[in-house]
């Protein structure tokens, strides 16, 4: 199915592809989650591979579901994320998420999946139908060279714009732990929605909880952020 934009999606893929070769990226995107997982074990150390994307827990077939990364002109890795289907049946995600929240802990050692919990949010209550999950979303920690430059905006949008031509969802969800909330992650990331108490997670070794915000878009919404030029929200290599 071809998704039509307000305004076609050939300027966004146009514009992001240049800001992305003015900085040396190259996007590779896949769906063979064995190889994803080898190059999360060995490139992103600082950060696991996530329950939900991990082959040998989750079935993740091509159809369903896909990996993306950036590396920069020395082959390093330099960004991931993926994304993927989650059938719903008739249910909303409020019902959905009640017996099945344990699929998506952080990526921590300890996390004590019993005494954790899950809060249905407003926005749970309205996600239904054909719903797709949106996570390990990971940006390379050098300020000023990555972080800091509007880049996570042209690649967060790039996921999207994928998302919405694979399947062209009527929403699009994800959990965001709140520290990471708090310092404007979600607007660059152009996630609308951001509810507060949806997870708290029992983590061994910390005396309070680890709070996560679910973050989320209905199509609409994704299909007006892609009109959205993003040539201003970029600082360009020289």
């Amino acid at each position: 199915m071809t998704i039509q934009f307000p305004r076609d999606a050939a300027p966004f893929i146009a514009t992001s592809r240049d800001i992305l070769r003015s900085h040396g990226i190259e996007l590779t995107i896949g769906s063979n989650f064995e190889e994803y997982s080898e190059i999360i074990r060995t490139e992103r150390t600082v950060q696991n591979l996530g329950a939900p994307f991990d082959y040998k827990k989750q079935e993740l077939n091509k159809a369903d579901a896909f990996w993306l990364i950036g590396r920069n002109r020395f082959g390093d890795l330099i960004h991931s994320q993926a994304a993927k289907k989650i059938h719903l049946a008739d249910d909303n995600l409020a019902t959905h998420l009640m017996s099945n929240f344990q699929k998506f802990p952080p990526p921590l050692p300890g996390v004590d999946l019993e005494n954790s919990r899950f809060r249905a949010t407003p926005g749970a209550h309205r996600i239904k139908g054909n719903v797709v999950y949106h996570g390990e979303v990971w940006m390379h920690p050098e300020e000023g060279t990555y972080r800091g430059t509007g880049l996570s905006t042209v690649l967060a949008r790039t996921g999207l714009l994928e998302i919405m031509r694979r399947w062209n969802p009527d929403f699009i969800y994800g959990f965001m732990l709140r520290q990471v909330a708090f310092k404007g992650f979600s607007e660059r990331m152009g996630y609308f929605h951001n509810e507060p108490g949806a997870l708290y997670w029992q983590v061994a070794g910390r005396e309070d909880p680890i709070e996560a915000f679910l973050t989320w878009l209905s199509d609409e919404d994704a299909k007006f952020l892609l009109d959205i030029p993003v040539e201003d929200l970029v600082k360009r290599a020289a």
